[in-house]
């Protein structure tokens, strides 16, 4: 309650007045004058009815005290019992704070956003966004329902933003134990078929069993190695990268009985391959309009080291000249099919005939290079068809199809085959989609037997004209015509010669891309996208295992012919399994190195020291069968000790105004009749 003045006057007329009324009150003392008290009075009776105080009362609510709960819903909050344990404190913590009602329980739930590509567990960047509008004054402490593992805590040093006691609710065992394995170091790109090097290292968290761990490594999906490593010592892994594009290292380590989870037991490195030069063998038969676009093709990729020759003049050749006036060079057939022939990425014959160039037991090393994994490539003309067609040397072994001895001369528009329009190599070729197709005719192709392997182009009336087929490790293509040169001029409009002849040698030399079956996973944000290539029908759906153990089937939908694909939106990071039949492939969502995918035993070590500093409690809410939050202790005023079993509450002594009581002293009947009493006595006392 306070009384304020509401002068009915301007204040300077009042004061004029107030020192006017002393200096006549001090006057008439001074010369005795008779009833000076009671002009006094009146004076002063007057003059507070002129000054017009008033009696203010404030009527005030007190404020709640806010405490925040925050709750760790990240994703190691998911392993084990966490999850349920983290469910029944929060419902326990609840139903404590309601037990007071001037506490208002602010509950906020910390989850991944979902876009990060390292996820953490920030839980005080949530505790700052919860009580973003709470004056400091008002919050009376934080609790955190955690495994413990936070990535923001700030410097014991670092202000809070409020004082008031941090309390941490532990979920997990103080005894557990974890064993993960992480990539060190690793080169991001590698030249094919040279060594390269990636160091990975075993780590327990928690008491170690001890003991050295079993580490299977798998390349591609193929078990490469297993090797015996022991808990924190870093290990150098060489391996030759085997193919250019995407290539998958993975780490695994065997489980141990009890631990945290196994969903840290795995670690992969991607590593692209790089082939530092293509070694390409060109060997043309009779010069043809052909045969230069085969040669430009392949030197206009400067990654490409191409050694061309052709056989102008066969043995059999015989004109009289001079062998010393001869400019041609000699064919070194040892050098290249027997010394170096395994150097070589791709063979290309193109309308080669046998025409005792070559050795016949150069064909049989030939035959051997394709088999051990080397890839050929036969460009066929009329001379295929002939007595001296390569298919009648031991090369035949490797070679999809046979000629029949003919040739079929017709004009023709090249179509993809059934299997063509699923293929990687044809599939989506630009023109292919049209009847006819919008490109040129061709006019004559080799006729051959049935062809093994697939035929994905035809000729005229379905006749085979690109046939592709695997030969042990290694890869053959036949083109049966010597005429798509008419392409790279433009003839009728030309076609897609370049995409065609590109597709096609990538394809001989193993491209990942263009695998018939092939099942491959990409992260992209979020998301995983899912694509399976087939030359079958529907692949059924495909099972994905996520880094929590959960597994989910995700349907494929065609996406183009041979192609199924399908999109999983995820709110889970890490490393990610899919399978479709007998493929199975690996996706890690996030960074590798991400906060979230590191320890996974509970602690309270790491918010240990901002809680002893506020004078809070950290404490585990499991240690035996059940889960226990201890009781809460509201308080006022400042802590001074931190109180070892119970939350302590700072509560606040902030209030609101709800209204004010004003009562004038002088206003109506009150202050009228004591003016009128004193005037009265002081006429009574003038009158005797």
């Amino acid at each position: 309650m306070t009384i304020d003045l509401s002068p009915l006057i301007p204040l300077p007329a009042l004061v004029v007045l107030i020192v006017a009324a002393a200096v006549l009150s001090v006057l008439g003392l001074w010369r005795g004058v008779r009833g000076v008290w009671l002009r006094t009075l009146a004076g002063i009776l007057l003059i507070l009815a002129l000054a017009n105080p008033v009696i203010r009362q404030e009527e005030r609510e007190p404020l709640s005290t806010v405490v925040a709960v925050v709750v760790d819903r990240s994703q190691s909050q998911d392993y084990g019992t966490r999850k349920a344990e983290t469910d029944q404190a929060l419902a326990q913590l609840r139903e404590r704070l309601a037990a007071f009602p001037r506490i208002e329980a602010r509950i906020v739930e910390a989850r991944d956003d979902g876009e990060s590509e390292a996820p953490s567990t920030r839980l005080f960047e949530s505790l700052r966004t919860a009580l973003a509008d709470v004056p400091p004054s008002r919050v009376g402490g934080a609790i955190f329902i955690t495994d413990g593992r936070i990535h923001d805590v700030p410097d014991v040093n670092q202000p809070l933003g409020f004082n008031a006691p941090v309390h941490a609710l532990i979920t997990g065992r103080a005894n557990e134990f974890d064993r993960r394995i992480e990539v060190v170091r690793g080169p991001r790109f590698g030249i094919v078929g040279e060594d390269q090097t990636v160091t990975f290292k075993v780590v327990d968290d928690g008491p170690s069993p001890g003991g050295e761990a079993e580490v299977t490594i798998r390349l591609n999906g193929n078990e490469i190695a297993r090797q015996g490593a022991t808990a924190g010592t870093e290990i150098p892994f060489t391996f030759k990268v085997p193919r250019g594009g995407n290539n998958i290292l993975e780490f695994a380590v065997s489980p141990l009985a009890g631990e945290v989870t196994e969903a840290n037991n795995r670690a992969i490195h991607l590593i692209d391959g790089i082939r530092e030069n293509l070694r390409v063998l060109l060997v043309s038969g009779e010069p043809h309009a052909g045969e230069r676009a085969w040669r430009n093709l392949l030197k206009s990729d400067a990654s490409v080291d191409l050694v061309h020759f052709t056989i102008l003049r066969p043995p059999e050749k015989q004109d009289g000249t001079p062998i010393n006036e001869l400019s041609l060079i000699a064919f070194p057939t040892r050098e290249l099919f027997v010394d170096k022939i395994d150097e070589f990425d791709l063979i290309i014959f193109d309308r080669y005939q046998h025409r005792g160039v070559l050795p016949i037991l150069y064909y049989d090393n030939i035959a051997q290079y394709v088999e051990k994994g080397g890839a050929l490539l036969i460009a066929a003309g009329p001379e295929h068809a002939g007595e001296d067609s390569i298919a009648m040397t031991p090369l035949q072994a490797v070679l999809p199809a046979n000629p029949t001895g003919s040739m079929n001369e017709k004009a023709f528009f090249p179509r993809l085959s059934d299997e063509g329009k699923k293929h990687p190599v044809t599939r989506g070729l630009e023109g292919a989609a049209s009847e006819p197709p919008a490109w040129g005719r061709w006019f004559r192709t080799v006729d051959v037997d049935r062809p093994q392997g697939e035929t994905v182009m035809q000729a005229a009336d379905g006749k085979p004209l690109l046939v592709l087929n695997r030969v042990g490790e290694g890869r053959v293509a036949m083109l049966l015509s010597d005429q798509g040169w008419l392409w790279a001029r433009g003839f009728e409009g030309g076609g897609p010669s370049a995409s065609l002849y590109r597709r096609t040698a990538h394809w001989l030399m193993k491209e990942p891309a263009l695998e018939e079956e092939a099942l491959t996973a990409r992260a992209l944000g979020r998301s995983i996208e899912v694509s399976r290539q087939t030359l079958g029908t529907d692949p059924g759906p495909a099972e994905i295992t996520l880094p929590s153990g959960e597994r989910q089937s995700l349907t494929l939908t065609q996406a183009e012919p041979g192609l199924f694909r399908a999109t999983l939106r995820t709110s889970e990071t890490g490393l990610f399994e899919v399978k479709n039949g007998d493929l199975s492939t690996l996706v890690h969502v996030g960074t590798v190195d991400a906060p979230e995918f590191k320890a996974t035993t509970s602690t309270p070590d790491i918010i240990a020291p901002v809680v002893e500093k506020t004078k809070g409690l950290a404490t585990r809410i499991a240690e035996n069968a059940t889960v226990s939050v201890p009781p809460v202790l509201p308080l006022s005023g400042a802590l001074r000790v931190a109180d070892p079993a119970r939350l302590s509450i700072q509560m606040t002594d902030e209030t609101v105004l709800k209204g004010i009581l004003s009562l004038p002293l002088f206003a109506g009947l009150i202050g009228l009749s004591a003016l009128i009493l004193a005037f009265s006595a002081m006429w009574y006392r003038e009158g005797r």
